[in-house]
């Protein structure tokens, strides 16, 4: 029987005050949180699945002694931990290469002070991503980047974030490139490599592994869009996700799929949060239709930590280069 292809499952852990922040909400300042709730909530269901994946840590999460017993149970757990910045702002790679390396050393000094695994991957909050970006993380080893989304529906979420929050201009003007321009629809769906060149003159490179989106038609099919779908119709939902998943086989691309932490909140858990998409959906149908999700990702590939989707792919001959401008 031959062996099932490999796909990558992470969660990029976006805790309460990051989605405020970005939103424009006041009180994020105080770091409200609901990591506590998240957190087992998510292991737990994992585990029953038998599954090992990649969590993406804020850095400020990292840092705050609240929350050091419930990261340290994410590593405890077998799972790979990845950098998700310090500071949570979509707008990093509006920054210099020297202010991303900063932001990235912080990140990492209290990542591995509290779960003892220093970061070998990143994923840029809202999924920026520049050349410096880039050039920072081959500096400091990385071993991988999976910032990039490849679809054409950016600007559609960023009209939709702007609409239901209290920006004001020099706010919204900040966040003029929260999730890219539909130029991201033209980024590659398969994990490539970045050619990188620094002021210094050296050469880098480093591996991207995107967050795929579905072959052709570029549509996101990560759990927090099933769930908006699942809104209208569970059965629709995963009719959507087999038909990606199988463009994804005819198409040789090797998903890399992600969660979010209010694909396992509902409006009860964390009402300043209402406003998200699906978190109408009562928790008790968000569980079902996440194990409906899992169940037809398994049942077709063999699900890996974003790292080690990097490591394999890695050493596949003919991945193209592209040069980060």
């Amino acid at each position: 029987m031959p062996s099932k292809a490999i796909a990558s499952l992470s969660l990029d852990l976006d805790n309460q005050w990051s989605y405020m922040k970005t939103h424009g909400d006041p009180g994020w300042e105080s770091f409200p949180s609901y990591l506590e709730t998240v957190v087992p909530r998510a292991l737990t269901f994992l585990e029953e699945r038998d599954l090992i994946i990649t969590f993406f840590v804020v850095g400020q999460d990292a840092a705050l002694a609240a929350n050091a017993e419930v990261l340290q149970s994410i590593g405890g757990a077998g799972h790979e931990i990845g950098n998700h910045s310090f500071h949570h702002e979509p707008w990093l790679s509006s920054r210099s290469q020297a202010q991303i390396e900063a932001e990235l050393a912080e990140a990492e000094e209290h990542i591995e002070r509290v779960t003892g695994q220093r970061p070998r991957g990143f994923r840029g909050p809202g999924y920026c991503c520049s050349a410096a970006q880039l050039r920072a993380l081959a500096r400091r080893g990385y071993l991988y980047d999976a910032s990039t989304l490849p679809t054409y529906l950016g600007p559609l979420a960023r009209l939709y974030y702007f609409a239901t929050s209290k920006l004001g201009r020099a706010e919204r003007q900040q966040r003029h490139r929260l999730f890219g321009t539909w130029r991201e629809g033209r980024r590659p769906l398969h994990a490539y490599w970045w050619s990188l060149c620094g002021n210094d003159g050296c050469a880098a490179t480093l591996l991207e592994i995107p967050v795929t989106t579905v072959p052709f038609v570029r549509t996101p099919f990560h759990a927090s869009y099933l769930l908006y779908l699942a809104l209208v119709s569970q059965s629709a939902a995963i009719t959507y996700l087999r038909i990606a998943l199988a463009l994804c086989k005819a198409t040789a691309t090797q998903p890399s799929l992600l969660l979010h932490p209010l694909d396992f909140l509902d409006s009860r858990d964390c009402p300043d949060l209402a406003f998200f998409p699906a978190m109408s959906l009562p928790r008790e149908k968000k569980m079902e239709v996440l194990d409906r999700i899992v169940h037809v990702l398994t049942s077709s590939y063999s699900v890996r930590t974003v790292r080690q989707h990097a490591c394999e792919v890695a050493s596949f001959q003919g991945l193209r280069t592209f040069e980060a401008h």
